[in-house]
């Protein structure tokens, strides 16, 4: 899948299961057939459907068959419902089995539509999205120089997609500016859901690209990993949701699960009895209730929004960044007798405050936005060590001259403003407490 998932964007591909990798028809197919069953068949309109594709038939300049018309007519029926309801051919299924898993091939996007145009939602980190510089909000107005205005989004995404090794460019326009043109390979995409590192003694960092079925359990790896690397209980953990554009929800509970004690994470809301569903903590708590510093922005979509409300409403960390994307509805895939598929909304999803998110997102605690560092030596400064003659330090401390200080390694923070001023302020938050 490119992730341009021919789905159309952000799948919020639901685990309502738990170690499923999506939620199927089984659970909803027969309240949805009861509801159904209570009002008459509009036989006018029918009489009308079968109209058309007779005149169709019988007057269109070339030849069509009726299954291509009956393809097209179920295609038209989702699409025309919201932006992620989707009519799944057999390639299209196993593509999202494939997204959820962390293997498909592609270029590394998540893509949606704004008014006629398609529009880059998140690039997925170490693709080729991301390493050519794509950036989430970009408007992809060409494809191989085709415009996309007025394209549907499978018609758009088939275009991108194609044999892993072969080249492709887009034209996007970024804020307004002028078109420019970004060409890039197609490779298959290996995600790796969950990366984590020491960005100093005592703080932890830990990035979730996506949520794939096992993101959960490498989460809680990742608390373990931090804890032993620092020797000690942390001082602190910035979690990092930007450009991530959900997946499965099951994962998206456990993530909470792992940072709380008690208390409410989410519930969906929808028409049939089966979609409402409430998520609540176990009680584990892996990360010992460390200060916690979240990052969002306008890539942060459907499960990272769950993740950061959640953690927002309880209480547990201070959200930083920018408004997240605002999708808060939940898709079902519903497999169909022929390897064929519905991904359909049947809910929306709530945070623990009762809190739609959707189209309006997670607004953070405190806005941090995207910035560049310049980083200033220190070194010009002269110091008391540096006079000759100057007097020692009174506890024996050695001198400290301009430019003694060791040499720092590099770090993810030392060139990404909005992760830098997570550190500060958890770094902050620390000194307070053990006073």
């Amino acid at each position: 899948m490119l992730h341009l998932s021919r789905l159309t964007s952000l799948a919020l591909t639901i685990a309502l299961v738990i170690g499923a990798p999506m939620a199927f028809a089984d659970q909803t197919a027969p309240s949805a057939t009861a509801a159904t069953t209570k009002a008459p068949l509009p036989l006018d309109e029918l009489r009308t459907f079968a109209e058309v594709m007779d005149r169709i038939k019988a007057a269109y300049v070339e030849p069509v068959d009726d299954k291509t018309l009956l393809e097209n007519a179920i295609k038209g029926m989702l699409s025309n419902l919201d932006p992620h309801s989707a009519y799944l051919g057999p390639e299209d299924f196993a593509e999202l089995q494939e997204s959820t898993s962390g293997e498909f091939g592609g270029l590394g996007i998540e893509v949606g539509a704004e008014d006629g145009i398609i529009k880059v939602v998140s690039p997925i980190d170490d693709t080729p999205a991301s390493k050519a510089g794509i950036q989430a909000g970009d408007l992809i107005v060409k494809i191989n120089g085709q415009p996309t205005r007025g394209q549907t989004m499978t018609e758009a995404v088939d275009k991108m997609r194609g044999k892993v090794g072969q080249k492709i460019t887009l034209t996007l326009v970024r804020d307004g500016g002028s078109p420019f043109d970004v060409t890039l390979t197609r490779a298959t995409i290996v995600v790796k859901s969950v990366k984590s590192q020491l960005l100093e003694s005592g703080y932890g960092y830990i990035r979730i690209t996506q949520f794939q079925v096992k993101t959960g359990d490498e989460v809680a790896k990742a608390l373990a990993k931090l804890r032993k690397d620092n020797g000690k209980k942390l001082n602190g953990i910035v979690l990092d949701l930007r450009n991530n554009p959900g997946g499965v929800l099951q994962s998206a509970v456990e993530v909470v699960d792992h940072f709380i004690t008690k208390g409410l994470i989410v519930y969906t809301k929808g028409r049939i009895a089966n979609s409402e569903l409430r998520f609540s903590a176990t009680g584990k708590d892996l990360s010992e209730n460390v200060p916690l510093a979240v990052l969002i922005n306008g890539g942060s979509a459907s499960a990272s929004e769950i993740v950061a409300g959640a953690l927002q409403d309880q209480k547990r960390g201070v959200l930083m960044g920018t408004t997240s994307f605002g999708k808060g509805s939940v898709q079902t895939v519903l497999p169909l007798n022929n390897e064929r598929a519905l991904k359909i909304t049947t809910a929306l999803y709530y945070t623990p405050n009762g809190r739609s998110i959707q189209a309006q997102g997670i607004v953070p605690d405190i806005e941090v936005r995207r910035a560049k560092i310049t980083n200033e030596s220190d070194n010009e400064y002269f110091k008391e060590a540096d006079l000759q003659g100057h007097l020692g330090n009174g506890n024996g401390g050695a001198d400290q001259p301009s430019g003694s200080g060791p040499k720092a390694k590099p770090m993810p923070q030392d060139d990404d403003y909005q992760l830098a001023q997570a550190l500060s302020l958890l770094k902050g938050l620390s000194i307070t407490r053990s006073r």
